[in-house]
């Protein structure tokens, strides 16, 4: 079995773990407020028992250098990571704190038509752009200092350094936005997929990609990459309705954010992300594997 079928076998079991959480949830939701709180402590105490179980296992790892390295790698796996995250084992990545940050001035900046987006994070460095209205506006340095400069400093004490980029450049990294936080520093097997002006505003592009179906869409100068596949039973989701930058599977009507790949309608799971960059006009990706 090569590792794309073992993928393709990972993200079946998942779809088969969340389809059984769906149908237990479904049987709960009819059942009375008594009996849906006996089910929630008896769902705390196992999420409790399973913490400390992880807990002191991730301290006997760390008595082991070689263990500890083994759990760092696997640490990058998504849904590894998620359930640590749930259970606060592991802290937020700064990647997420840093686009928490800008999310959080995106309503203001959104207010007068524009937007941020992350480009590099090189602790202690990083670098943001404006687009839309604010990108040129006379008012942009202030919005900067007092916005963008200050909601990341405040969120990311160990990064000193915020700089404000203009343009899409001509290095190798300029214009990189990365998507997925473990995609940072990535070098290299970057793929061609087009022009920005191919991708629909607002909607979404199908395309294959190292031999993966991927799902491209844009707001804006924002691109982002998914696998075309639901996260609940695998199937294609390009030919779902876009509506508010929100995807709905044609197939079981699961919902997701087309900007974070967060599943709406069970957010356990998400599509599979994969590292997306702007370079110039033409729009490059790096296939997760």
């Amino acid at each position: 079995m090569n590792a794309h079928d073992m993928s393709s076998t990972n993200r079946s079991d998942l779809a088969g773990l969340v389809g059984d959480i769906e149908r237990l949830e479904t049987v709960f939701a009819g059942w009375d407020d008594t009996q849906q709180a006996a089910v929630g402590a008896y769902k705390l105490a196992i999420e409790s028992l399973d913490g400390e179980a992880l807990r002191r296992l991730i301290r006997a790892l760390k008595t082991d250098p070689a263990a500890l390295a083994a759990m760092k790698s696997a640490i990058a796996d998504e849904v590894v990571y998620a359930v640590l995250r749930r259970h606060q084992i592991v802290k937020a990545s700064l990647n997420e704190r840093v686009e928490a940050a800008l999310e959080g001035v995106r309503p203001m900046l959104a207010s007068h038509g524009g937007d941020v987006e992350l480009v590099k994070v090189n602790p202690p460095h990083v670098e943001v752009r404006f687009i839309g209205a604010c990108d040129g506006c006379p008012a942009s340095a202030l919005t900067f200092h007092a916005g963008v400069k200050k909601a990341v400093q405040d969120a990311c004490p160990e990064i000193t350094d915020i700089v404000q980029v203009k343009g899409l450049g001509g290095s190798e990294d300029s214009g990189v936005r990365f998507v997925s936080p473990f995609a940072l520093g990535a070098k290299g097997n970057w793929i061609s997929a087009g022009l920005l002006t191919e991708i629909p505003e607002g909607a979404v592009r199908s395309i294959i990609l190292g031999g993966e179906k991927v799902l491209l869409s844009r707001n804006g100068a924002t691109v982002t990459c998914f696998q075309n596949a639901c996260a609940h039973l695998g199937f294609p989701i390009h030919d779902g309705d876009v509506e508010n930058g929100i995807i709905t599977c044609p197939h079981h009507g699961f919902q997701y954010d087309l900007s974070s790949g967060e599943c709406l309608t069970a957010p356990e799971v998400s599509l599979q992300s994969h590292a997306v960059r702007v370079i110039g006009p033409r729009v490059e990706v790096r296939i997760s594997v």
